[in-house]
């Protein structure tokens, strides 16, 4: 039960989904995964457990590309699970790169390191006797997964590339204490999958409740001008305010997210709105509340309309902040200027404050694996070995080495390029552009995406030289259903799977991150994709204003209509 006083009119009636059952017989998150562990009769988990692992950061998935003929073999489907792991801000160290490098391709069925959206790696195809050993081995390492699925607040994104300045630095510390704070305080993942002993004692959850949150939280920590975390993706984002280059608090955004439910049209994409600002002392209690807000008022009655997106608009964003308010014991001072110039990663070299530099690497869709002729994942590995600074996951697949020395600038440059990790080849358009996972191990996918992306990059790229604008570049994106995984509803050009071979495209996002894109094409194959993008990229070269970028320019001359509220404009 909450300890604050919640107004019955702000809550949703109804009876209550079966996920908060679950939840609440789950004996904080511990279900019973050892059961099922010890049953060698199935590769999966049965019953509740299927969704309780997400609480400890796997989701059980199949290989779809071979379901059918396996149940035409009377077998079940090939289960296994699919681990993220817990990196606020997504720094690893070499020594640890090594290490999942090592498990990934001895214990894994795919052999690779899939880098992700949400700033941290992937394990594909985790086989369900090394699930446990799994787990023991990231903890040897000093890595988990706890709280990296689920209803809880997820692995905490932060600007890349931390110490290109003294504020990246702090706003990386950041990071790592807003994690911390809204961690699940339960002893589950230690023992279930560690072996320690379970402490008789009464526990509590006073953050997250002990049903947790409604639905999955996202949280972000970014510093204008540079919106490479996409804020507007997530439910709670922290914006670095600075004076005289020193960190003074943060503008706090909430209400964010990217999931819709194709035919629904309570479902839909949404921005961030603003608070407020904060000084640095209030960030901790503010982002307790926030969450603590969201787990009271959130609708536990419809898990389409449980995010903190619909949370917001279902009882004003006003009562919501002054619900914050009084719960932390502070007013919001009025939001402090910032702009968002760009987005994406900057790739090549950078120098940072103290002299060392910092490489970043395109990943084309975050898959690390030795491809032909581009061994990468050999290659990062053989950087690893003689690196001396650390690794950075991007939110947008990629990877940075950063902190390295002068002296050693050369030959990491030269690894980078042997192993096919840096290519001048790649244009801007393949470097901007970014897919999910999809199949063939997504079990939600409906349409390819990671698989697809590559030669569907290759078209657009022929469409912007046959139109004269091969030096610029339009932020697309695939994703495999609608569930938000790619960041598609933040594209200027969106394409969102609906059956094998087809998409819905949507249109009108822009180059920063701050604008949804609106519905152009239903259900559509790709030559009715290419043929319209062909005239409208033509268009664009030829009407645009000086430095217009194409969701602008669809957007101005009326192609799509501007997103301005989701509630009422995105599925008018």
């Amino acid at each position: 039960m909450s300890q604050y006083p919640i107004n019955p009119d702000f809550v949703a009636p109804g009876k209550l989904s079966d996920n908060e059952r679950l939840k609440a017989e789950s004996d904080h998150l511990r279900g019973t995964i050892t059961t099922d562990l010890k049953d060698e009769i199935t590769g999966g988990f049965t019953g509740d457990n299927f969704m309780m692992i997400r609480f400890h950061g796997m989701y059980q998935q199949d290989d779809r590309d071979i379901r059918a003929e396996r149940a035409a073999q009377k077998l079940e489907p090939l289960h296994n699970v699919m681990l993220r792991a817990r990196m606020p801000g997504g720094i690893i160290t070499p020594a640890q790169w090594l290490a999942i490098d090592k498990f990934a391709g001895e214990q894994t069925m795919y052999g690779s390191i899939r880098l992700t959206t949400r700033q941290t790696f992937q394990f594909h195809g985790v086989l369900k006797p090394n699930i446990k050993p799994m787990h023991q081995f990231l903890h040897q390492i000093g890595i988990d997964s706890i709280a990296t699925a689920g209803d809880v607040n997820r692995n905490v994104l932060c600007t890349s590339n931390p110490v290109e300045s003294a504020l990246h630095q702090e706003a990386y510390q950041w990071a790592i204490k807003i994690s911390e704070h809204l961690l699940p305080k339960t002893r589950a993942y230690a023992e279930i999958w560690l072996d320690e002993e379970k402490v008789e004692t009464t526990e509590t959850e006073p953050v997250l409740g002990d049903n947790y949150l409604p639905r999955k939280f996202k949280t972000t920590v970014v510093i204008p001008p540079h919106n490479d975390v996409d804020v507007h993706a997530n439910d709670l984002n922290f914006v670095a305010i600075a004076e005289n280059g020193q960190l003074i608090g943060f503008n706090v955004l909430v209400g964010g997210g990217l999931a819709m439910t194709f035919g629904d049209t309570s479902t839909y994409p949404r921005r961030a709105e603003e608070l407020g600002f904060i000084s640095l002392e209030h960030v901790l209690k503010v982002a307790e509340h926030v969450v603590t807000v969201q787990r009271d008022y959130g609708d536990r009655v419809n898990r389409k309309n449980a995010k903190t997106k619909y949370t917001i608009d279902r009882i004003g964003v006003d009562n919501f902040r002054s619900e914050v308010e009084k719960r932390v014991g502070v007013a919001f001072e009025p939001v402090k200027p910032y702009e968002f110039t760009s987005r994406g990663d900057r790739f090549g070299w950078v120098e940072g404050i103290d002299g060392k530099h910092h490489l970043t690497l395109f990943i084309e869709n975050g898959r690390v694996l030795d491809f032909p002729g581009k061994p990468l994942k050999t290659g990062l590995a053989e950087i690893a070995k003689i690196h001396q600074g650390d690794l950075r996951m991007t939110a947008n697949q990629n990877l940075i080495i950063a902190g390295v020395p002068t002296a050693q600038k050369a030959h990491i440059e030269e690894l980078a390029r042997q192993y096919g990790l840096l290519d001048d080849t790649h244009s801007e358009q393949r470097k901007n552009s970014m897919a999910c996972v999809s199949f063939p191990t997504c079990p939600l996918a409906m349409a390819e995406a990671e698989r697809y992306l590559p030669e569907l990059v290759t078209k657009i790229e022929g469409l912007l030289s046959k139109n004269g604008v091969d030096d610029d570049h339009i932020v697309l994106r695939v994703t495999g259903c609608p569930n938000g995984c790619g960041r598609a509803m933040l594209a200027e050009v969106g394409l969102v799977g609906r059956a094998p071979g087809k998409y819905n495209v949507y249109l009108g996002g822009n180059k920063v991150g701050t604008r949804i894109p609106k519905l152009f094409l239903d259900n559509v194959a790709e030559a009715d994709i290419l043929n319209q993008l062909d005239g409208l990229i033509g268009r664009w070269a030829n009407e645009r204003e000086t430095g217009e970028c194409f969701g602008d320019f669809v957007v101005r001359v009326g192609i799509v209509a501007e997103v301005k509220v989701s509630k009422t404009d995105f599925h008018a």
